[in-house]
């Protein structure tokens, strides 16, 4: 998981926030890096009644 919050603007640029300062990233090969990490992070998105299920399922380890 990514540790810093990254922004893409279509598929020519990537603003990249990190604990340290700001990138601002146009190469098309490390711009392609983040848009693929952006698609993996969706994959393992969960939303609505799996997402509840998973909060869930957590709260109730911690308990």
């Amino acid at each position: 998981m990514p540790v810093e919050g990254f922004w893409i603007f279509d598929t020519a640029q990537v603003n990249v926030e990190l604990i340290s300062g700001h990138l601002t990233i146009t190469q098309p090969s490390e711009v392609k890096a983040y848009v693929d990490a952006f698609a993996t992070l969706d994959d393992m998105a969960v939303y609505g009644d799996r997402a509840q299920a998973l909060i869930t399922r957590a709260r109730d380890a911690l308990l």
